[in-house]
């Protein structure tokens, strides 16, 4: 489950900065309309901020699920149950990571073959203004975070997982809780 939830965060957080910079874009064009003219620049270091800004911050939740998840199920239930949680990300991260690749690249590809005038519908050859192409389009808007956020972000998922229950693997053994407390003899060697 740990991938998919991660994959959705990541794709809420393109969405989220995706509105904000429409809207720094939208509050320039009504603020200086020589921007459309090409006589002024626009501000580019304020989409560059909202940028940075919202990708630092949009980013702290996920990171924090991907960092604390192996080391809670550590703690509380010990190194058998992480490594019981280690495989079930690999797998379901490595079968996301292609998936979300593969459809962001896809519908990309859709999008661009109708504009290239590839699309015949009934001998008709659609074009940019079809109701394919805004179909596309919005394929695209969804295509395109997966392919270039969640898709490459599930390869960090993994790895960070990985690397962190190595490196508290002798910590959970000796700290597991829940494990210790079912545990029948439970001298301080074995918890």
């Amino acid at each position: 489950m740990l991938p998919y939830a991660f994959s959705a965060m990541t794709m809420k957080s393109v969405g989220k900065a995706a509105l904000q910079m429409v809207k720094e874009v939208r509050q320039q064009l009504q603020e200086n309309p020589g921007i459309i003219t090409g006589d002024t620049l626009p501000n580019y270091e304020r989409c560059v901020a909202i940028s940075t800004v919202a990708s630092l911050r949009e980013m702290f939740l996920p990171g924090a699920m991907v960092i604390l998840t192996p080391i809670l199920v550590g703690i509380v239930f010990g190194p058998k149950a992480v490594a019981g949680l280690l495989p079930g990300i690999l797998v379901s991260g490595v079968q996301m990571a292609i998936s979300s690749s593969n459809t962001g690249g896809a519908w990309d590809n859709a999008k661009k073959y109708i504009e290239a005038g590839y699309l015949q519908v009934n001998g008709v050859v659609k074009r940019k203004g079809s109701d394919e192409h805004r179909a596309a389009v919005i394929g695209d808007t969804v295509g395109d975070p997966l392919k270039d956020t969640s898709g490459p972000s599930l390869n960090i998922l993994i790895k960070l997982s990985a690397i962190l229950s190595l490196v508290f693997g002798e910590f959970f053994a000796k700290l597991g809780f829940l494990v210790c407390a079912l545990r029948e003899n439970n001298s301080p060697q074995e918890c």
